[in-house]
């Protein structure tokens, strides 16, 4: 680059997408929805988030012309759900719901290792989310690891739910976004009331689902739109 030449910084592109109920439809833009019973006709900017469902629900949905469909448990249990989709599909059209909480660390006297002394050993030697089954209940699963595995497997977007309290939380995400790129979405997992700038500011999340909630009306999105410039791009 010549030395007179201005130096100019890529602005980051920020995506906000929007849960939506099945009663909202029929949709004109992108948006994310639970499956259920009462899905609208009309799928064709829908993405499904499937906390249960497998196979069987995922290729209904896509016939049915679903922009994309997000297996979580189903694909907890069944690694080979995500590619036999995106074979089948095309991997645009498959992604991967991935509710998380922090792990537990417990801790153990190690008895062994040095005859001298005896040491308190955790069971995780850094902080880490762990993705959660259907009912909330903890799988054991390292969710960086395993949405990493989803994405190699033939997902083309991971949705990552987590409630994120404190800095090392933010710290996981950042690292999250690292690993996955434009992959990575987050939404927050029970707290609908969530601020998100912190997320954006200092997690690096580019890619965010906004809860359905009269927390983010629309006097709220316009706040945290204008909160980002000029680092938003896409506001949908």
């Amino acid at each position: 680059m010549p030395d007179d030449e201005p130096m100019t910084h890529a602005i980051p592109e920020i995506v906000l997408r929007r849960w939506a109920e099945p009663e909202d439809g029929p949709f004109a833009e992108p948006v994310f929805l639970f499956d259920s019973d009462d899905l609208p006709e009309e799928l064709s900017h829908v993405s499904v988030v499937l906390r249960t469902a497998g196979r069987e629900r995922a290729r209904e949905l896509l016939a049915r012309g679903a922009e994309r469909v997000l297996p979580g448990e189903a694909a907890l249990l069944d690694g080979s759900l995500v590619e036999a989709l995106s074979l089948e599909f095309g991997n645009e059209r498959v992604g991967v719901w991935v509710p998380a909480r922090r792990l537990e660390v417990s801790w153990t006297l190690d008895l062994h290792s040095n005859a001298d002394f005896r040491c308190v050993t955790p069971s995780c030697a850094k902080p880490a989310w762990e993705v959660l089954k259907s009912d909330g209940s903890r799988s054991g699963a390292d969710a960086g690891w395993w949405l990493g595995q989803m994405l190699a497997r033939g997902a083309s977007l991971a949705l990552l739910g987590a409630d994120i309290a404190d800095d090392t939380d933010l710290n996981l995400c950042a690292e999250l976004v690292e690993q996955s790129g434009a992959c990575l979405w987050l939404t927050p997992l029970a707290n609908p009331e969530a601020d998100l700038l912190p997320w954006i500011q200092f997690g690096q999340a580019r890619n965010l689902v906004i809860p359905n909630s009269e927390h983010y009306d629309e006097a709220a999105m316009l706040a945290l739109c204008q909160a980002l410039e000029p680092a938003m791009e896409v506001v949908a």
